[in-house]
């Protein structure tokens, strides 16, 4: 459960002397509650990260582009500089995370700059250069900076709770792609039933099954806006038998990604549970055990009330089987004289 909410796995290496790459990697990773310098360059990254999409997002506004356009371009260049060494940094220090320490470097950095956190974090740059750079020529590549929103994925590797829902994303893309599969195919079957009803009615509406797909969508997505309606009779029947097969259909997804959400949370809550109960196991929790528990919470995303209320049950279960231990012979397990009775 921790390789998957951690963006990458902690160093394993027996021999932790600091080095240039060591440290790199450690400021880069997601801070631990003691570590001020990686919490402060977590810190910097998330704020810089929000401030980016915001600045796309105003960027949009003609009289605000017209207004600060020059600011806001040097201020991209700002972001993609530090981005890019950002990105270069974690291809260079990945290597760190490794456990075997002779495996192969440029394998693994290969193999990261294929995990999901890089992808987004290579995209987060990659169209200012592609503009920059006319790569493509002359064609009109301006689309390429909505691609840039995609920055706020970055914000996953800090936030566990939006990594679960990742990977619940993940865990179930099966049963998602069958639902949406599903989804489609009901979709074709609802825009060329209504083709055959509405054509002749409404031949600029319902005139072909692609322009009968816009109700289509519009009705199993339950958004029904109301400017593309059937008027025939068979029409409004077909009309509204598609719209009550619709309410189960969007149900369906939105099921299996609760579902799977949830499962994660339990999954969570499950190895904070067995990490607690070995803490306990000697009935003490020691100052270097609260700090990993609280290091766990963190990288699992769990509440502070749902932690305090493991531990307290764990406390509770580790003081009874230490008085059911005091209660019996260590030799032959009968119980004591004295709690005979």
């Amino acid at each position: 459960m921790l390789d998957n909410v951690s963006t990458a796995s902690k160093p394993k290496h027996a021999d932790n002397a600091p080095t240039p790459r060591r440290t790199v990697f450690r400021f880069l990773e997601t801070a631990e509650d003691e570590d001020l310098a990686s919490r402060i360059v977590d810190t910097a990254l998330i704020v810089l990260i929000a401030a980016s999409v915001l600045a796309v997002i105003l960027e949009s506004i003609p009289a605000l582009e017209k207004a600060y356009g020059p600011q806001l371009y040097w201020f991209e260049v700002f972001t993609i500089a530090v981005f890019s060494v950002e990105y270069i940094l974690r291809v260079w220090s990945c290597v760190e995370a490794q456990s075997d320490a002779g495996s192969n470097p440029f394998t693994h950095r290969l193999r990261f700059m294929f995990t999901f956190h890089a992808i987004i974090d290579l995209l987060a740059i990659l169209p200012f250069y592609l503009l920059v750079f006319g790569i493509f020529g002359g064609v009109d590549m301006r689309f390429l900076r909505a691609v840039r929103l995609l920055r706020v994925l970055k914000l996953t590797r800090y936030f566990a709770a939006l990594n679960m829902l990742l990977i619940a994303i993940k865990e179930n893309s099966r049963a998602l792609g069958a639902s949406f599969l599903i989804l489609v195919t009901i979709m074709l079957l609802a825009s060329s039933g209504m083709y055959y009803f509405e054509r002749q009615s409404q031949p600029v509406d319902f005139g072909s099954i692609p322009a009968a797909m816009w109700w289509a969508f519009a009705t199993l997505t339950t958004v029904g806006y109301g400017d593309v309606t059937p008027i025939t009779v068979g029409g409004k029947i077909f009309g509204a038998l598609i719209t009550v097969v619709a309410i189960g259909l969007v149900a369906l997804p939105t099921s299996i990604l609760a579902s799977g959400y949830s499962q994660q949370l339990k999954l969570s809550t499950d190895a904070y549970r067995q990490k607690a109960d070995e803490a306990l196991d000697d009935g003490i929790l020691s100052d270097e055990e609260l700090r990993e528990l609280e290091s766990l919470r963190v990288d699992l995303g769990l509440g502070k009330h749902t932690a305090s209320q493991i531990l307290d049950k764990g406390a509770v279960r580790a003081a009874l089987q230490g008085a059911r231990k005091a209660a019996r012979c260590p030799h032959c397990d009968e119980l004591l004289e004295q709690n005979r009775s």
